[in-house]
C-alpha cells in the first residue's frame, strides 16, 4: 500500500494521549505519537478538492447563465428588427371592452403619461417620446383601428418633444379620428400635443391650459464669492456662455433669452388659436399667460370640446370612427422584452434610502432648455 494511502488510513493519534500495542492492548505509560504528516497532507488534499469542486460548479453555472443571457439578448434584438419594415416593435393590445373575437373594429387607446421628455426612458424604444410615436404609427397602419383615443395625464415637458408629439397626433388625425381625453392634468406641452386631435374631452376637475414657455437657470455668483471660488471662462463669442450660473447675465443676454422665449411662445399660441379656432389676440390677453384652468373653465373658454369621463371619450371615439357596440377598445402596451427586464433590474434601488419630502417633487429642468411645463402641478 502506498505511503500516502497508508497515512490517510492509519489511526494517527493526537498528542498527549495514551498509545496502544499492535494487539490493541493499552500499554501503561505509553504516549501516542503526534498526528502523522501524511494524514495532514491527505486532509488538506480533500479540502482542496472540495474548494476546486465548488469553484468548478460556480464556473459552469456562470457560463450557462452567460450563454442564456446572450441568446436572450440576440433573440430580443432579432425580434425588434423583424417586427416591421421600419425596425419598430409592435405593441401588444389589452382589451378594455368589447367582444374577444371578430370585433367590428377597434379604438386604440394610447397613454401619454408623465413629463414629456427625450430624457425619459421608453419601455420599448430609447425614449418615451419614441414609444408614443411608434404607438401612433401602429394605430395608423392597423386597418382594424378606426379611431384613436389619446389618454393624457401630463404636466407637459420639453418644447421639442411636445412639438414632435403634436406633429404625430396631427398626422394620425389626417387618416383616422383622434379623440384626446384629459385626465388629472393636461397642461402646457401636453395641451400643445393634444392640439393635433379632432376632439378634446376633459374631466371637469382636471388641470389644463398653462399656455406658455419657461426656461430657468440658477445663479451661484454670490455663493461662490462667499466660499472663495471664482470661475474662469474662455469663449469664442460674447454669447457663448449664455446663462452661465457663475455670473449675473447682462441686460443684452436677458433680452436675447426673452426674445427666444417669445418666439417659441408665439408658435404655441398660434397653434392653439388655429386648432381651436380662437382669436389669437383675445387668447393672449385672457388665458395664454401661463395660468392653469379647470376642465370646466376650459370648456367655457373653448379650449376643449366637451367635459366628461373616460367612458365619454370612448363614446366620442366610437361615434367618430363609425363603430357600434361590437367594437373593441384596446390599450397599446409594451410587450415583455429581456432588455427591458434588465433595465428594470438596473434601475432598482440598491439599498435602503432616506427621503424627506418637503414639497412637490419638481422635474429637473436643464439649464438652456425650453419647456412647455407647469412645475406647480407636477408631483401633485
Amino acid at each position: 500500500m502506498p505511503e500516502r494511502i497508508r497515512a490517510c488510513r492509519g489511526s494517527a493519534s493526537l498528542p498527549g494521549t495514551r498509545g496502544a500495542s499492535p494487539t490493541g492492548a493499552r500499554q501503561p505509560g505509553a504516549v501516542r505519537p503526534p498526528l502523522a504528516s501524511g494524514a495532514e497532507s491527505c486532509q488538506g488534499e480533500r479540502m482542496g478538492k472540495k474548494v476546486f469542486g465548488c469553484l468548478g460548479v460556480l464556473l459552469v453555472v456562470g457560463l450557462a447563465f452567460s450563454i442564456v443571457l446572450n441568446v436572450a439578448l440576440i433573440a430580443d434584438a432579432a425580434g425588434k428588427k423583424g417586427t416591421s419594415g421600419s425596425g419598430r416593435e409592435d405593441f401588444q393590445e389589452m382589451v378594455l371592452e368589447g367582444p374577444t373575437f371578430r370585433p367590428s373594429g377597434k379604438i386604440a387607446v394610447i397613454d401619454l403619461f408623465g413629463v414629456i421628455s427625450y430624457g425619459v426612458y421608453g419601455q420599448v424604444h430609447d425614449t418615451m417620446v419614441d414609444d408614443i410615436v411608434a404607438k401612433l404609427k401602429q394605430a395608423r397602419e392597423d386597418d382594424e383601428v378606426k379611431a384613436v383615443l389619446l389618454h393624457i395625464d401630463s404636466p407637459g415637458g420639453e418644447v421639442m418633444a411636445s412639438d414632435v408629439l403634436y406633429h404625430e397626433v396631427r398626422k394620425t388625425a389626417e387618416e383616422k379620428p383622434v379623440v384626446a381625453y384629459f385626465d388629472s392634468v393636461a397642461a402646457s406641452g401636453a395641451y400643445y400635443a393634444a392640439m393635433g386631435a379632432d376632439t378634446i374631452v376633459a374631466n371637469e376637475l382636471c388641470i389644463t391650459a398653462s399656455i406658455g414657455v419657461i426656461m430657468q437657470t440658477i445663479n451661484v455668483e454670490q455663493l461662490a464669492a462667499k466660499v472663495g471660488v471664482s470661475a474662469l471662462t474662455f469663449k469664442s463669442g460674447k454669447m457663448k456662455d449664455l446663462l452661465n450660473p457663475a455670473r449675473t447675465p447682462t441686460p443684452e443676454e436677458m433680452a436675447y433669452v426673452q426674445a427666444l422665449i417669445d418666439e417659441t411662445y408665439a408658435k404655441f399660441v398660434g397653434i392653439v388659436a388655429r386648432e381651436r379656432q380662437l382669436d389669437e389676440a383675445q387668447l393672449r390677453a385672457e388665458l395664454a399667460d401661463g395660468r392653469i384652468v379647470s376642465g370646466k373653465t376650459a370648456k367655457a373658454a373653448g379650449l376643449v370640446d366637451e367635459t366628461g369621463y373616460f367612458e365619454d371619450a370612448v363614446e366620442a371615439a366610437r361615434e367618430a370612427g363609425g363603430l357600434d357596440d361590437q367594437a373593441q377598445v384596446v390599450r397599446l402596451l409594451a410587450p415583455f422584452t429581456f432588455s427591458a427586464f434588465l433595465r428594470t433590474l438596473s434601475e432598482a434601488p440598491k439599498g435602503p434610502t432616506l427621503r424627506i419630502q418637503l414639497g412637490p417633487e419638481l422635474p429637473q429642468m436643464e439649464a438652456g432648455k425650453l419647456y412647455f411645463l407647469s412645475p406647480h402641478v407636477y408631483g401633485r
